[in-house]
């Protein structure tokens, strides 16, 4: 029996584009930034940000240096939101008549600057944050570790007080997918920015 639905953020409950992100980044002065950026996964300080390994101050030092000048906090926000390209705000609505029957949380690959714009009343037009729509939030800066690898998804678990059979994942990342599911995760693979109700609805009508 399905208690708990955790949500992906990028590309479940937001649309991203990757490409957005890219020339953002490109327009900083990274040369190429493919070598640092893709949609599930980042490299180098990219990902020692979203893994919690640096800090946000010290990502904009590792950016400069890549850049060959100085980057403040407000610029590489402003790189890393180009990331997405809007709230899924109707699927969000949608969520909230699911919450008194099922423990609701996100586990995401982010970083403090995509957070310190999602967790404010900027987030949505109703000026909610997305911590009013989820009971728990699993972040991987906040974690230390990151999908797909198995320990986000046992921290989770440990964390969150839950069990693997009575946990439905959401993403739309097929590693992230086989990952959790390999830990005994039920799991729902969508595409990004989908409207994944009905099938959401269809996986929990398959649980007795």
């Amino acid at each position: 029996m399905i208690k708990n639905i955790i949500f992906d953020f990028g590309g479940v409950l937001t649309t991203i584009d990757t490409n957005e992100a890219l020339r953002r980044f490109s327009a900083l002065g990274i040369a190429n930034p493919t070598e640092y950026i893709n949609s599930y996964c980042q490299h180098g300080p990219f990902f020692a940000l979203e893994n919690g390994d640096i800090t946000a101050e010290e990502f904009c030092k590792e950016l400069g240096k890549i850049c060959g000048r100085e980057i403040s906090y407000e610029q590489a926000k402003h790189a890393w939101c180009g990331f997405i390209v809007d709230v899924q705000t109707e699927l969000l609505k949608y969520l909230q008549q699911l919450r008194p029957q099922y423990t609701l949380g996100v586990l995401s690959n982010t970083n403090p600057f995509i957070q310190s714009w999602a967790r404010t009343p900027q987030f949505t037009q109703e000026g909610k944050s997305l911590d009013d729509y989820f009971d728990r939030l699993f972040l991987s800066y906040l974690m230390k570790c990151s999908k797909p690898g198995e320990a986000i998804y046992r921290k989770m678990l440990l964390d969150g007080n839950m069990r693997a059979e009575e946990t439905l994942f959401v993403d739309d990342s097929d590693k992230n997918i086989e990952a959790a599911r390999k830990l005994g995760i039920k799991t729902l693979k969508v595409m990004n920015g989908e409207d994944w109700r009905p099938a959401l609805e269809k996986a929990l009508a398959r649980e007795p």
